[in-house]
């Protein structure tokens, strides 16, 4: 993973903000429960789950050192005194029958193989605990896929990308469903969600790709990041036009899980 830069992530992360909260009301909690959010990034989703299970315990890991700094910084134990955060890596869980939920929105797709992943929730959950998760799935971001592939080719960046690998984990409802079963986890619905992203205008466009697609701007010189993002904004608005307010649409899919141990 590149590094972040958390707080131009926390201007632009919008729509992740808005599906984590609907992802967080299937969770029905009841204020008392212990949550583990895997991918916590700048902190305000594991927050407002903090908010909810008040009486509970929540914690936030992410692998991003800059990332767990600023959601220390922005939500403080004065405030929340049941929520902590820190560095952890999803592939490598160290927990034992530590919670009844274990949450992620918009993180692992970062992840290729789910695999190490789903073990650890299963490791970490207590029996009868339940796994609610939301991630890019197959065909997600599809039409800006299909745009950074043809930048990327061009002869002005193509010396940036040798050997590059496309580095998402996208994956499908079918495969996902048998890795939750090697896991020793009960599935109970796996399916893909499609939805729309919008952003206002090209300006927000570019601010979701220049804090989103490190894994591609960061191959490029930073002195050409901006003008490597630009390139990318203009060749998708060209295909995608704006609406008539002016909001630029992208079609996303989610996979979104809910599992159960026990």
């Amino acid at each position: 993973m590149s590094d972040w830069n958390p707080a131009d992530y926390h201007k632009h992360s919008d729509a992740q903000m808005a599906w984590a909260a609907e992802l967080i009301a299937k969770l029905a909690l009841t204020g008392n429960e212990r949550v583990l959010d895997i991918g916590c990034g700048d902190g305000k989703v594991t927050a407002q789950i903090a908010r909810a299970a008040r009486y509970g315990l929540v914690l936030g890991v992410d692998s991003s050192e800059e990332m767990v700094r600023f959601a220390r910084e922005a939500f403080g134990a004065d405030e929340f005194p049941n929520l902590s955060f820190r560095v952890c890596d999803a592939r490598r869980l160290p927990f034992c029958e530590e919670f009844d939920i274990i949450f992620s929105n918009a993180t692992l797709h970062w992840v290729v193989d789910h695999r190490p992943v789903l073990a650890g929730i299963a490791m970490g959950l207590r029996p009868g605990g339940q796994a609610v998760l939301q991630m890019g799935g197959e065909g997600n971001a599809a039409d800006v896929v299909a745009v950074v592939a043809g930048v990327i080719a061009e002869e002005r960046w193509r010396d940036y990308f040798g050997g590059f690998e496309f580095p998402y984990g996208f994956h499908g409802a079918e495969i996902y469903r048998e890795w939750i079963v090697e896991a020793d986890l009960t599935p109970v619905r796996v399916e893909l969600i499609a939805k729309d992203m919008a952003k206002p205008g090209p300006e927000g466009l570019a601010g979701w790709v220049r804090t989103t697609w490190m894994p591609y701007t960061h191959r490029v010189p930073e002195a050409l990041r901006e003008e490597f993002i630009a390139e990318i904004v203009s060749r998708y608005v060209a295909a995608h036009p704006a609406d008539a307010d002016g909001t630029v649409h992208v079609r996303m899919m989610r996979l979104e899980v809910e599992a159960r141990k026990g």
